[in-house]
């Protein structure tokens, strides 16, 4: 099963809502690694180059 591309809506989604302080950190921490951060940063580093 492959996992699906990271949606950048989503992930800024979960960042806002911790911002408001509605979602503890590290609760934000694992939606954002489950959410593929890692790979659309990666994405938008090679980019770059």
């Amino acid at each position: 099963m492959e996992t699906p591309a990271p949606d950048p809506h989503k992930l800024l989604e979960q960042w806002l809502e911790w911002e408001r302080g509605e979602t503890p950190p590290g609760r934000v921490m694992s939606n954002l690694k489950t959410g593929g951060l890692r790979t659309l940063l990666e994405s938008l580093a090679g980019a770059e180059h």
